[in-house]
């Protein structure tokens, strides 16, 4: 039987996916050897156990072209030696891959996180096929729970399960983008993988009619604080638009914490140092972020009505020893939900996913 070898990519083929092993099989004999390279750089692989098919280990690159060398026994036992080449695809662009806890932090590898943390995943261009980078995500959970896909941008993408994470979930997080065609000549530059395990299920509710914000840890209420939240009201800002003083309702994911921050009127549009609400630049201290406009549960020693009356201009006050507890004991993930004020959190104020029910989260 004459020798036959059989190369996949294919003999001249020039777009091959470098995501695709290269497989080399014979008929009419049993390989002796395979060598594929490129230029000076050899990709690994084994002949298999059957002796007549070879495959690669190692990764291919993007334009990039190979020439496969085989030495094969033929039934008499001569070697013979067959050659082919291929040339991978050189994408218009790639796109590598990174992991957020959210806007303004990355994801800390083997971190733990509170309850309301979504899985985000932010690509360095545009993704105009969402569904082949959704189906290159896989995200795996133990215990196992089912999660929909919410797009924040055209290059981030979220994804949550129906309910808060439950005490202890572990969450593996893959991105096989590498050979995948993202849309518009955009291709995934690497595979990615990270992992993060839920820890203790603390859920804070700040009622903004009662002025007291109760935590509640695995269930369990264990501390009570009265608060000062919103005063309400509208003004004008800096560009005309409107303005309003009240806390958010609805669930917030606690984002970052800083020890001090410097608060004022500016920073949400309100310059005029003659508007009654114009506040200047002052150092507040405890402050843990549950928005990206600047909502905080933080230290205010200057407000004599807590537990009595809402006076901020939307953050959550406190006094200070419970600001620090706060500061001490909440994670990035944690939850805290505002209720009973008329104005929602946009999804996009900081980490909104749990503002919209699961049969309508990224429709």
């Amino acid at each position: 039987m004459p020798v036959s070898l059989t190369v996949t990519p294919k003999a001249g083929s020039t777009k091959a996916s470098p995501a695709e092993p290269v497989t080399v099989a014979v008929t009419g004999g049993k390989l002796a050897s395979v060598k594929v390279v490129s230029g000076k750089k050899t990709v690994s692989g084994a002949v298999q156990s059957d002796g007549v098919t070879w495959r690669s280990t190692g990764a291919l690159a993007y334009g990039k072209t190979y020439k496969v060398t085989a030495s094969v026994l033929d039934s008499l036992g001569a070697q013979v030696e067959k050659t082919s080449t291929f040339t991978t695809l050189k994408p218009a662009h790639t796109a590598g891959t990174t992991f957020q806890a959210n806007a303004m932090s990355t994801l800390t590898a083997g971190g733990t996180y509170g309850m309301g943390q979504p899985v985000i995943v932010a690509f360095s261009r545009n993704v105009t096929d969402k569904a082949a980078a959704e189906k290159a995500i896989t995200v795996e959970t133990s215990p196992a729970v089912d999660g929909k896909f919410y797009w924040v941008t055209k290059s981030i993408v979220h994804w949550r399960p129906a309910k808060y994470w439950t005490k202890g979930t572990t969450i593996k997080v893959s991105v096989n983008a590498f050979g995948v065609n993202l849309g518009n000549g955009v291709y995934g530059s690497a595979d990615a993988k990270t992992h993060f395990t839920i820890g203790r299920t603390l859920l804070a509710v700040s009622d903004n009619s009662t002025h007291h914000t109760k935590v509640y840890i695995d269930g369990k209420l264990v501390r009570t604080m009265a608060c000062s939240n919103g005063k309400g009201g509208y003004t004008t800002g800096a560009d005309g638009q409107q303005l309003h003083f009240w806390t958010h309702e609805g669930p917030h994911v606690v984002l970052s914490k800083e020890r001090t921050h410097s608060m004022s009127s500016a920073s949400y549009g309100l310059t005029d140092p003659t508007n009654p609400n114009y506040y200047a630049p002052e150092i507040v201290k405890l402050c843990t972020r549950i928005s990206y406009s600047g909502e905080f549960l933080h230290a205010a020693p200057w407000n004599g009505s807590l537990g009595q009356a809402n006076l901020s201009h939307g953050c959550i006050n406190l006094s200070t020893a419970d600001a620090q507890w706060v500061y001490d004991n909440f994670l990035v993930g944690d939850v805290v939900d505002v209720r009973h004020t008329p104005k929602p959190l946009p999804i996009g104020d900081g980490l909104g996913d749990w503002t919209v029910s699961y049969d309508k989260y990224g429709a």
